[in-house]
């Protein structure tokens, strides 16, 4: 689905595909640690993100048998589908402007 579409697309991350991240592990309940290596942050990412994705609604805490349990909320999930749209219009708009200089490299030759 869409984790290993973006993270094969890009090297370095910027702060919306790395909340989308975040979620997209977070979709069906896990730990912290488990959020951390998934999404590949270091402790101090980690809880940075947390603390923001938290406070906006899109994650929420489930406390169980002495665990602390991270999830995906429903504002969460609605992220992830204006991110992937998002995402994939870019996409398309840089294949445009890609095929674009082609052709206009193409004509200015002759």
């Amino acid at each position: 689905m869409i984790e290993t579409e973006w993270t094969n697309t890009r090297k370095r991350r910027d702060r919306l595909h790395i909340m989308a991240e975040v979620l997209v592990v977070a979709r069906d309940g896990t730990l912290k640690t488990q959020i951390m290596y998934k999404a590949n942050l270091s402790f101090a990412q980690l809880r940075e993100y947390l603390s923001l994705l938290l406070e906006l609604g899109l994650l929420k805490i489930i406390k169980t048998n002495q665990k602390t349990i991270y999830k995906t909320t429903h504002k969460g999930i609605e992220y992830l589908k204006s991110y992937d749209e998002i995402r994939v219009l870019l996409e398309k708009e840089e294949k445009n402007v890609k095929r674009n200089s082609l052709i206009y490299l193409t004509k200015s030759a002759w």
